[in-house]
């Protein structure tokens, strides 16, 4: 079994590899000609937006619980990270050694408020921790918009841009790495189960609020990543941009891509984050296919577009040698018969 596990990652690394290869060569044989740093822009904004979406899938889809305060999380990722790396310029520190640094800091910002937050909010359920997570929300955002340091309601500008697509595709790939693995591990059975049946998995014994806390603060963790990422991107932020429509926006990409799957949050992050540019001629009716995608769905397919399937390269090359055997032994038939 291990070895089946070992060659299974190698094989998954191998194809992660092979999509960074192939971005690289479309990117620098000049493919998109003059378009080529507008298409690494989008890129890097599906980067961060699938590490916010995943990471709100830990909540939504493994745990079973809906959140409509994520973008609080994201913008205490965001803010820390910008001010760490802004108080940290000039020391030294190489760019790369500089931006994880940053990362490092708005994702322990970020868990450190899933921690306060999840310690009384998830002993809730339903639609009570839905309204307590969009009150921290709000909590953060205003006090973002009168913090001195935050730039006192006021954009905050002068972020470095540390954001290059190369470093956010493996940040990326790492950070939907883990969560898959810990959705995978005992811990994320453990919680599945606690969805499941709550009463019962308290009944057997398991810590019911200790394991959903540690769901929590690991989704907020992820996300103040991804706020890291956005911030070094944009270079510029104002604290109106993590309203409620910005979580309601995460969690409709999950929704749509599907709960529970990390292939829907990956696809559906990706294709609904580069919408907005693709529709760029027809601005005012955005909003209106975007509505229209999300109802389209929620009729025809409830648990979103891929529901709780995940894609795996392991089982398509297996099935692909299969294919392949099968088409080899009629082969092997004819050569006895003739014999």
């Amino acid at each position: 079994m291990e070895k089946q596990y070992k060659s299974s990652y190698i094989l998954n690394f191998a194809g992660v590899l092979f999509v960074f290869l192939l971005f690289v060569f479309l990117f620098e044989s000049g493919v998109f000609g003059a378009s080529t740093e507008y298409i690494k822009g989008i890129c890097t904004t599906a980067c961060y937006t699938i590490i916010m979406v995943a990471s709100l899938n830990l909540v939504v889809g493994c745990m079973g619980e809906f959140s409509l305060g994520h973008a609080g999380f994201v913008s205490v990722g965001a803010y820390t990270s910008a001010i760490v790396s802004n108080a940290l310029t000039g020391k030294g520190l190489p760019d790369l050694a500089l931006f994880l640094t940053a990362l490092l800091a708005g994702g322990a910002a970020a868990g450190a408020a899933g921690i306060l937050v999840g310690i009384p909010a998830l002993r809730l359920r339903g639609d009570y921790l839905a309204i307590v997570t969009v009150a921290f929300a709000e909590i953060i955002r205003v006090c973002f918009c009168n913090f001195t340091i935050t730039g006192g309601g006021k954009t905050m500008s002068g972020i470095l841009k540390l954001s290059d697509f190369y470093w956010c595709y493996w940040i990326m790939a790492a950070c939907v790495g883990m969560m898959y693995l810990y959705v995978r591990s005992r811990f994320g059975r453990t919680v599945k189960a606690i969805r499941e049946d709550y009463i019962a998995a308290s009944a057997s014994g398991i810590n019911v609020t200790y394991y959903k806390v540690l769901t929590f603060t690991a989704a907020a963790f992820f996300a103040g990543v991804g706020g890291g990422i956005y911030a070094h991107y944009m270079t510029a932020m104002i604290p109106t941009n993590f309203n409620f429509m910005y979580s309601a926006e995460l969690l409709s990409e999950v929704i749509i891509g599907g709960t529970g799957s990390f292939t829907g949050s990956m696809i559906g992050a990706a294709f609904l984050s580069s919408l907005p540019e693709m529709t760029r001629q027809f601005s005012l009716y955005r909003m209106l296919a975007y509505s229209v995608i999300l109802l389209l769905v929620m009729i025809f397919k409830p648990g979103g577009i891929f529901g709780t399937w995940e894609f795996s390269l392991t089982r398509l090359l297996k099935r692909l040698l299969k294919i392949k055997d099968k088409d080899k032994k009629p082969e092997k038939v004819k050569a006895n018969g003739g014999a």
